[in-house]
């Protein structure tokens, strides 16, 4: 293989097991890391680096069509979670 496709495949990764969420559904798994997400980011701020971790479990587990619809609900003030 070539170097830059070596490159990327070390950079992939998957959720770690969460003993919380412990079927084979992970819904519920990716709805809460993608709360707990953005609840980092307003407590801590922007930039604080450990909230990336359940920003990359949520992007692990969860389609792109819903996390895109859940961004757009917190834009427009419609989301039902408690951020």
């Amino acid at each position: 293989m070539s170097t830059s496709i070596m490159s990327n495949v070390e950079a992939l990764s998957t959720a770690p097991f969460d003993a919380r969420f412990p079927n084979q559904n992970q819904t519920r798994n990716c709805w809460q890391n993608f709360v707990d997400f953005y609840r980092c980011r307003k407590v801590k701020g922007d930039d604080y680096e450990p909230c990336n971790y359940f920003k990359k479990v949520y992007q692990s587990l969860c389609p792109n069509s819903w996390v895109e619809k859940w961004q757009e609900q917190i834009e427009e003030g419609k989301f039902a979670g408690k951020i």
